[in-house]
Order: structure tokens, then C-alpha cells, then sequence
């Protein structure tokens, strides 16, 4: 059977094959259509993409669209044969079953993941009989935010070949009125600007793009394989009532606050600046370009602060100053000096922050806080709860803090949670050539507070999202919705106080003129409160803990199920015809770039050695779904009936690796990308656990954190590969780099490289490399890195041989054997582990904590199942 891949995308619409392009006779993408909705700032978007086989044999066609990383998918249909298949909205343990059955046999599974700055994939395929046509229909939801005084529809198109019916059709509805409206982008260039018709006419705009097969080739960046760039929308509404829009319908209500000619409240700005080793070439150069700009912005009614740091502090003053013309000069002095070097001691930078801006309150004045990292703390207060509970202390709510994560290295839900409890936002700087526009773009969101102690006030309302703002700045927006009580209308009554520099200011309904019906929403309200809601609730249950983590996880599942939104609490499980594989899809978080599937880590041995074991030969089974990431969370559940352990295919995490060659980018879909086995020793019987993990990862080897001390791993992502590097972190900023054929040594800024054999001393830590291991002591813990070769290939494979007498060690490296007990052997074999009966299957595997490797007997599960936590707890977002 040949395998025909056809990728869609829109808000950044992308239709393109994946893989290999067949012979254009064998398949035909005879239309392409994408009818986009906005009423109220909401936009909700279906895709149909009609597909034809016409060849006599069948292809596994793959539908695969990219959607706003903020946007919920909320319907998937295909139509094969005048026979609908629905794709159904689950709690993920619900999904996890038939997601188990599939992959226990080695069958496809699909995922929604995360592929750069805005956009997710959404990925899905079935077999398509010859001659016959398919249709694929997409449904998700977004609400729109306002940035830079306007809303943006993206559209990018790269469809690799001119697709004979291709529409767009946007169609925007705003009571408001609509006040501009502009088609830019690439795709608005040369002949295609032809292609777009564009009517404005008060509170509606109509935007089409019909481009011809001939059009499709005449673009700044297209060419006989069709359309390769953007086409963006961008619009804003009136604003005539300084107390926003509100619209009410069937009790529920969606207010836009966004009031203008106010006067700009002077700021005090603190920047805290990681210049550590790992900003170095490209980052520190654009942090300083971006910096450079945003001080030729600053006011000179502002005052701002700057604090470079690695293991120590730089001030530039420890004072805040005016930022008149001389204060900027030896500003720009002081930034053009920034030079990366050290360890990131994030935790004393953030706090001197704070210090230095609760030192100067300045009354009529809004303080702000900006973080830019690129990497976890490695010094200092290392744990991270610590180092939120101390920021949110110093902070006390008396101003927001802004964390830029730069690169995908980044622990950006650290960076996300810690923002969160102060009332402030996280961002991932994406390392591209315009990183430092994209730091100058931020600062320019939150460069003019307008109000602040914004307080929403609803007499008569029930259910409300976020009423209380610590800023508002001017071209953002406040969105607030909720029910009104018993549907009452008349006792309903909206009011909003905040500080307007020195003075409160009171925005009311004095004529009742704001109020408009949607009558033809048709549940619109109700859903961009159902969506909101739940994109608070997804907000709280990442900073709070508990119980009250609890019940906001309760209650966004609920809501996502009841209003049918894939989050990252749902699955929708893809309905396919008989005898095709079923897919489940959910979505990740911001910054991971799939969920994953499988992964393995091991115990020992012996009652003092652990060591991993892997490499064993499961036959291949068909190609699955998605990309993956290291850092998104893994399914728990019960594993399916047994199956033929998976080998290769997309059976596990499939890795990312596009992003400036940064640990997480894109692994693009191979005919066999590789299959880490791995062994989970047991203590008492005779055959130990196995599982498999697919794919490239970085995963937590052994972390002792009251001695600072970590040790990580990333496997190799090719054929018979372990890991090909394992990074060591000892306290007083020492670090040992392992590869196949050297050693690099770290202490502070000295940087040693080992190839032959040594003998090495740094600090407490000592090392023997000799050619096929490397053993290393740090006190009473004892790791050994042996070298392997398979097909010409060298790799490394960890083993603890000996654990702290004291401390609470985590990691792979410090799990315990393994127990189970066999309770069933016909006419299946079920293991019981923990009250969980389990079922396995006997395969074997190379174990590598010995030189030669042996092979095993063992027993073939899930990898959550043989753990008995979740694998993700083994995942890290940088070495």
C-alpha cells in the first residue's frame, strides 16, 4: 500500500505534504476550503479538505493542520462513502484505553503538539481505497487578543503544489463597529493581491481569497509548487463607551473593556538579565540589541533599573534613576557590556529586582518586573517552589512580573508558574534571526500602563471569569464574562474602578446604551464564557497546589467536556472506519511540542547496582502520528492485550529539533526512527520488566538536590544509539560533560577536554576515563558511564553503583527493583504490581549495564505501567 500525506494548515494555514511527495497522477487535493468566523472577538473556523485517490491501489492518507496554540478544537468529522466518523471529546483516563490497545500494537496515535511560536499541529490518517475520496472537516475556537491596538487573523499557506479549488472566506461581525480593516502578508503580493476582494462596510467585513492555479505560483515566494507565505487580517474595533462592549445572550454576558484617551501612568521598570554561559553568540548579542531599543523608548517621566547576572549580580545602579538623556547614555554603556558567562543564580537576580522597586514607590506610578532567562537556576536556591515562594513574597502583589524564556531550553512552565502568582505573563523568546524584536514587541505591550488596581464590578452577575487586574496598558484589551442572575437583565449592572495615575476613576452604564443583544450568536456568549473559564482555570491549576489545584482541574475538565474542548485535560478519540487504526488527539501545553508515549527507565540489578538495560529487536509495525516532547505529560493507565512490542514507527515520543538546533525542534516522521528498550530490574524474580521509548529525549538520570547535584542524559535519536551525552552538575558550579570519545570538564569559567585515558580531579569529584568507561565519584555516590558500539555507532550507558547513604535521591538512576508477582499466565499473562494487574507479553533485551551486553528474557509492558508514575516525571527541559 503506498502512503499519500497531505498536510493543512490555517491561522497560520499550512497545506503541504510531510513526507516524501508521491506521483502527483497517484492523489489529487481537489478542494481546499476554510470558512472563518468572528463575532466578538471570537473566531471559530472550519476546515474541509477534499482528497482523492486515484490510483486502483489504497494510501494512508494523513490529514494534518495546524491551529492557534490558544485555540480549541472542538469537532473533527470525516466523510468516506457518504458514512460519517466523529471524532468524540474524553477525559484523558477515559481515552486511555483505546489509546493503549492501539499502541500495544504498535498501531497509530495521533496527537495535537506544538510547533513554534503560535501554532499546534493536529494530526490524524486512514486508508483510502482506490479511487475513492475522502473529506476531512475540522472545527476549532479561539478568542481573539488584542495586542498593539488591534486583532490578527493569520493565514500561511504552503501548499507545495496549486490546488485547483482553494477559498478562504472570513467573515467578521463586530456590534462595535469595525474602525480599520487591512489584508497584508506575503499572499497579498503580485498577482495574488488580485485574488482578495475586501468589504468593510460599518460593523461587518467581508475578506475572500480566491486564487487561481496560475495566481497560486505568482506570490513573493511561490513558484510551480504553489503558495509559500501569509496573508494576515488585521482590524480593531470602535470604542466609543469608556465602560466597552457588553453583550448579553440566553444569561450570559462577554464584556471588552478597552477605554482610550487616558493619560500614561510614568512606570518604574527593573530588567533582570541572565548573561550566564548559555546566552552565549546569538542570545546576549539580540538581548542587548532589544535593550538598546527599549531604552531609546523609555519616557523621561519613567524610572528603570538593570541587573545582569550568572552566579553573581552586575548593577548598572542599585537605585532606580530618572531616565532622562544622561542616565540613558551610561545605560547603553552598561548593556553594550553584558558578557554570558557563569552559572544562573535566578533566584538572588529576582529578588534584588524586587528589592530595588519596593524601595522606590513613586506615588501615580506603575512598577513592573522583567525576567529574561534562558535556562533553570544552577546556583543558589536551586529549588525552584522555593525560589517561586520567595519572589511571591518579596513581590507581595505590589506589582507584576514578566518572565521571557529564551529557546527551547527553557523550564518554561517554571517561568510560566512563577509569573502567574505575581500577576503577570510568561513569553518563549524563539531564537530567530528577530528575537530581539519579538523582546522589543513585548516590552512595547506593557510599555504604557494606562490604569492600574483594575477592578471589575458586576451587580446582578454570577460566575465570573477573572474580575481583578493588577494593569491595564494601552492597545490591550480586558475581557470579562460570566451569567447574569436569573437571566435578569434589568437588575444587571457593570462597573469598573481602577487608579488612573494618582486618581480613582469610576467607569459605568450612566445611559444604558452599551448594553446589545447577540440574538444571532446562537450560544456564542455561552461559549467564549465556557472558553475563558476554562483557560483561567487551566491558569490556576498550574500555580496553585492542593486542593484548590484540585478543584480547578475538576472544574476546566468538566467544562471541556461539556462544551466539547480538546485541552490539556481532554482527548478526542478519532472514530475510523473498520479495520483502521483509532487515533487519540490531545493537546499539549504552551512550549511542549506533543504528548508523548512510552518511556522507559530501569532499577538494578544488584542490591547496590542499577543500570538500564535496552536494545532489543521488536519487529516493525505500521508508521503513527505527531511529533513529540520530552516535557509533556504522559497518559497514565492500564495498558492494552498484548501485542508485538513496538520498534519502530512513531509508537513513542517522536522528538522536535527545528528550533535553531536547540534540544527541542522537529523530528520529521523517518521510516524507522529508533526504539530505546530499556530493563527494569527486579528483586526476588527471574525475569526483569522491559518497555520501549522512541525517539530523541533528555531525561533526569539522578538529581540530589541537597548537594546539588545533578546528572542528565540525552539519548540519541538514530539508529542503535543510547545516549549521546550525559551531563553532570556538582555544587560550586563544577560540571563534567560525557561523549562517546571525551570528557569535558567545567570548573567555573576553565574548561578542560579529556580523549585518552586520565585521571581527573575537580573540587570533591574524581573521574577515571579509560576507553570504554568512565567512572565517576562525588563522595559516597558512585556513577559509572560505559561506552558501547552497535553498527559502527558509539554510545553511552549509565549505571549507579553506589547511592548517598543519606538524602532523598529521584531520577532513573535511583529507582527501586521492581516487584511484581505473576497471576495469570493462560490464556494471557497478567503481572500484579501494586494492587494493578497488568498485561505483558515475553519478549528479550540487550542489557547494557555490563560490557559486553547480554541478552534477557523480560516482560514487555507499558512504560507508566512498569514505573508506576508517570513517565514524564523522568523528563527535563535541558541537560
Amino acid at each position: 500500500m503506498g502512503r499519500l500525506v497531505v498536510q493543512i494548515t490555517l491561522f497560520g494555514l499550512l497545506l503541504a505534504l510531510a513526507t516524501t511527495l508521491p506521483n502527483k497522477d497517484d492523489w489529487d487535493i481537489y478542494s481546499f476550503h476554510i470558512n472563518s468566523t468572528v463575532t466578538s472577538r471570537y473566531a471559530t473556523t472550519v476546515i474541509t479538505s477534499r482528497v482523492a485517490n486515484r490510483i486502483n491501489e489504497s494510501k494512508e492518507i494523513e490529514f494534518h493542520v495546524q491551529i492557534p496554540k490558544n485555540a480549541f478544537i472542538s469537532r473533527f468529522r470525516m466523510f468516506i462513502d457518504g458514512q460519517v466518523y466523529d471524532g468524540v471529546v474524553k477525559a484523558k483516563e477515559q481515552a486511555q484505553q483505546q489509546y493503549d490497545r492501539a499502541v500495544s500494537r504498535g498501531e497509530s496515535a495521533g496527537i495535537v503538539s506544538s510547533v513554534g511560536r503560535t501554532m499546534e499541529e493536529f494530526k490524524t490518517s486512514v486508508n483510502v481505497a482506490g479511487h475513492k475520496k475522502i473529506t476531512f472537516e475540522l472545527t476549532y475556537e479561539e478568542l481573539m487578543k488584542r495586542t498593539h491596538g488591534k486583532y490578527e487573523l493569520q493565514i500561511h499557506a504552503r501548499p507545495m503544489q496549486p490546488v485547483k479549488d482553494f477559498k478562504v472566506d472570513v467573515y467578521i461581525h463586530e456590534k462595535a463597529g469595525i474602525r480599520f480593516i487591512d489584508v497584508k502578508g506575503g499572499l497579498s503580493t503580485k498577482d495574488l493581491a488580485n485574488a482578495i476582494t475586501k468589504i468593510h462596510a460599518d460593523n461587518q467585513a467581508w475578506i475572500n481569497f480566491y486564487p487561481t492555479v496560475d495566481q497560486q505560483k505568482t506570490c513573493n515566494r511561490c513558484g510551480e509548487q504553489g503558495m509559500n507565505g501569509d496573508l494576515v487580517i488585521v482590524y480593531d474595533v470602535n470604542r466609543d463607551s469608556s465602560l466597552g462592549d457588553i453583550k448579553e445572550s440566553d444569561g450570559y454576558f462577554v464584556h471588552h473593556f478597552a477605554p482610550s484617551n487616558l493619560q500614561r501612568i510614568p512606570k518604574n521598570v527593573v530588567f533582570v538579565i541572565d548573561q550566564s554561559g548559555s546566552m552565549s553568540g546569538r542570545k546576549i548579542e539580540q538581548t542587548r540589541a532589544a535593550l538598546l531599543h527599549i531604552l531609546n523608548d523609555l519616557a523621561e517621566e519613567d524610572y528603570f533599573g538593570l541587573i545582569s547576572f550568572d552566579s553573581q549580580l552586575f548593577h548598572w545602579k542599585r537605585e532606580l534613576v530618572q531616565a532622562n538623556s544622561q542616565n540613558l547614555d551610561s545605560a547603553k554603556t552598561f548593556v553594550e557590556r553584558i558578557q554570558d558567562r557563569g552559572a544562573t543564580d535566578i533566584n538572588r537576580a529576582v529578588l534584588e529586582g524586587a528589592r530595588m522597586l519596593n524601595a522606590n514607590p513613586r506615588e501615580g506610578s506603575a512598577s513592573i518586573l522583567i525576567l529574561l532567562t534562558d535556562g533553570d537556576p544552577t546556583t543558589g536556591v536551586t529549588n525552584r517552589e522555593e525560589i517561586q515562594s520567595n519572589v511571591r513574597r518579596a513581590i507581595a502583589e505590589k506589582f507584576p512580573l514578566y518572565c521571557l524564556g529564551f529557546g527551547f531550553d527553557v523550564n518554561f512552565e517554571f517561568l510560566e508558574k512563577m509569573s502567574l502568582q505575581n500577576n503577570g505573563a510568561a513569553r518563549r523568546i524563539y531564537e530567530d534571526s528577530d528575537a530581539d524584536l519579538q523582546l522589543t514587541g513585548f516590552y512595547e505591550e506593557v510599555a504604557t500602563p494606562l490604569l492600574t488596581d483594575v477592578t471589575m464590578i458586576y451587580a446582578g452577575g454570577t460566575n465570573l471569569t477573572q474580575t481583578n487586574f493588577s494593569q491595564y496598558y494601552n492597545g490591550s484589551e480586558i475581557v470579562v464574562a460570566g451569567q447574569i442572575t436569573n437571566n435578569d437583565i434589568e437588575t444587571f449592572s457593570p462597573e469598573v474602578v481602577a487608579i488612573s495615575r494618582s486618581t480613582r476613576v469610576t467607569f459605568n452604564n450612566t445611559n444604558g446604551s452599551v448594553m446589545s443583544t447577540a440574538t444571532e450568536s446562537d450560544g456564542l456568549i455561552q461559549r467564549v464564557w465556557a472558553y475563558l473559564t476554562v483557560k483561567q482555570l487551566l491558569g490556576k491549576e498550574l500555580r496553585l497546589s492542593g486542593p484548590e489545584k484540585d478543584k480547578a482541574k475538576k472544574e476546566a475538565l468538566e467544562l471541556s467536556l461539556k462544551y466539547n474542548f480538546v485541552t490539556p485535560l481532554t482527548s478526542m478519540v478519532v472514530t475510523k472506519p473498520e479495520g483502521d487504526n483509532p487515533d487519540v488527539l490531545h493537546k499539549p501545553k504552551e512550549g511542549r511540542k506533543a504528548a508523548e508515549r512510552g518511556f522507559a527507565g530501569h532499577a538494578g540489578s544488584q542490591s547496590r547496582l542499577r543500570g538500564f538495560g535496552g536494545g532489543g529487536t521488536p519487529s516493525q509495525k505500521s508508521l503513527s502520528i505527531g511529533y513529540g516532547y520530552a516535557r509533556s505529560p504522559l497518559f497514565p493507565g492500564p495498558p492494552g492485550p498484548p501485542g508485538p512490542p513496538r520498534s519502530s514507527g512513531y509508537s513513542g515520543l517522536d522528538q522536535q529539533r527545528t528550533h535553531g538546533g536547540k534540544r527541542f525542534g522537529l523530528l520529521r516522521p523517518a521510516a524507522a526512527p529508533v526504539v530505546h528498550r530499556f530493563l527494569l530490574k527486579t528483586e526476588n524474580q527471574s525475569k526483569p520488566l522491559c518497555f520501549d521509548f522512541t525517539g530523541a529525549a533528555l531525561l533526569k538520570l539522578f538529581h540530589l538536590p541537597s548537594r546539588e547535584m545533578y546528572v542528565n542524559g540525552e539519548l540519541e535519536s538514530r539508529k542503535n544509539g543510547g545516549f549521546k551525552k550525559i551531563f553532570m552538575h556538582f555544587q560550586n558550579d563544577h560540571h563534567v560533560e560525557v561523549y562517546p570519545h571525551k570528557v569535558t570538564v567545567r570548573v567555573g569559567q576553565t574548561v578542560t577536554h579529556h580523549t585518552g585515558q586520565d585521571f581527573i580531579t575537580a573540587g570533591s569529584v574524581t573521574m577515571i576515563k579509560r576507553d570504554a568507561e568512565v567512572y565517576v565519584t562525588a563522595g559516597d555516590v558512585h556513577i559509572l558511564v560505559l561506552v558501547h558500539q552497535k553498527g559502527g555507532r558509539h554510545f553511552l550507558w549509565p549505571v549507579l553503583r553506589q547511592e548517598p547513604s543519606v538524602g532523598d535521591p529521584d531520577g532513573i538512576l535511583a529507582l527501586n527493583d521492581a516487584d511484581y508477582e505473576e497471576v495469570q499466565q493462560t490464556p494471557i499473562t497478567k503481572l500484579k504490581m501494586k494492587d494493578q494487574e497488568i498485561v505483558v507479553s515475553s519478549d528479550t533485551a540487550d542489557d547494557y549495564s555490563s560490557v559486553p551486553p547480554v541478552t534477557v528474557r523480560c516482560w514487555f509492558m507499558s512504560a507508566d505501567s512498569a514505573l508506576q508514575r508517570p513517565p514524564s516525571d523522568f523528563f527535563v527541559s535541558q541537560l
